[in-house]
């Protein structure tokens, strides 16, 4: 936060991936109220997702996606016809979608989507080069989806590590204790 204050436009980078999730909108001004550069990233089908996440151009530091999830996969836009067969993958992306098309070497992986907090989705994204992940191990009511990623961005900004932000973030209620972090 020094360096903003010193006259950088930004301390750090987000690529916010926006798939069917309206919150990624009032995040992204949150995010930037904090001093940190987003890139919004609207998702409409899984060739977006391999543009973003897929290797061809450099990742920032944080990525989060911004989504809804099911079982451990993140949901994607239900698409038909030749749209649909033209994609690498329809209507999810679990762990071996994201092993097989995903390049994130060193960022942060935040996922708001239900039950996107499990291992074996945790895993794919630390096996596809993330350096962490912190996603919602269950249905996070309401706004709480929201609240965890603007805590966690809150708790960077203030200067704590990423561990004590993650834990602060865990600490702050019965629903955010759902949220679960991996590392290497």
């Amino acid at each position: 936060m020094d360096d903003v204050i010193e006259g950088k436009l930004a301390w750090t980078e987000v690529d916010l991936l926006q798939i069917n999730d309206a919150s990624a909108y009032p995040l992204r001004s949150a995010l930037e109220e904090f001093g940190i550069q987003v890139n919004l990233r609207p998702i409409g089908q899984s060739r977006h997702i391999l543009t973003a996440l897929g290797g061809d151009r450099p990742v920032a530091p944080y990525v989060i996606v911004s989504c809804h999830g099911e079982d451990g996969r993140i949901l994607l836009p239900e698409l038909g016809g030749s749209i649909a067969r033209a994609q690498p993958f329809n209507n999810s992306m679990g762990p071996e979608q994201i092993r097989k098309h995903l390049r994130i070497p060193g960022s942060i992986v935040i996922s708001t989507g239900c039950e996107t907090g499990r291992a074996p989705l945790a895993q794919a994204f630390l096996n596809a080069g993330a350096r962490g992940y912190f996603a919602p191990s269950d249905a996070p009511d309401g706004h709480d989806a929201f609240l965890a990623a603007l805590i966690l961005f809150y708790e960077l900004t203030s200067g704590h590590a990423l561990q004590d932000a993650v834990e602060r973030v865990q600490g702050y209620n019965t629903e955010l204790s759902m949220w679960e972090f991996w590392t290497h």
